[in-house]
């Protein structure tokens, strides 16, 4: 399946902003999708709908770091409901979860990709239709290698 990956190619000692993917051997851990806009998708994984304060912590000095929060509308951060397509679809996987540590990357997903194909910060991206079709397949054993 053709997917579009980091600007900064795929890094074996992955660190924050460094625009890398990370290698490695991934499990999926949850789909996040946008509720308004599409409707649920068929896979093997737990699914939570995106709500507008959902956001992602890409702070390495918060206690947060890599992981899900909410968000009011005054505090900035990485949200996860945008304007474009992008994140209609996010697989969230367990790269830098356990044990998280700070300044080793955050917010890696696999997530649809730009019209052509641009590189991501760091992530997976790939077509709607690919997307569907891999989240059909995905369940929480799945392994997710990026070499």
């Amino acid at each position: 399946m053709p997917v579009a990956l980091g600007r900064g190619g795929v890094r074996a000692n992955k660190r924050e902003g460094d625009g890398g993917t990370p290698k490695g051997t991934f499990r999926p851990r949850r789909l996040w999708w946008r509720a308004d806009r599409h409707p649920r998708p068929l896979t093997f994984l737990p699914v939570r709908a995106i709500r507008p304060e959902d956001a992602w912590c890409e702070d390495p000095s918060s206690r947060h770091y890599n992981q899900p929060m909410r968000l009011d509308r005054e505090q900035s951060g990485d949200r996860l409901r945008r304007d474009d397509h992008l994140y209609d679809f996010i697989v969230e996987i367990d790269h830098n979860s356990s044990p998280r540590i700070a300044g080793r990357g955050s917010a890696v997903f696999l997530h649809l990709a730009r019209g052509n194909f641009a590189p991501t910060a760091g992530c997976v991206s790939m077509t709607k239709s690919t997307m569907l079709r891999l989240l059909a397949r995905l369940g929480p054993k799945t392994k997710i290698v990026i070499e």
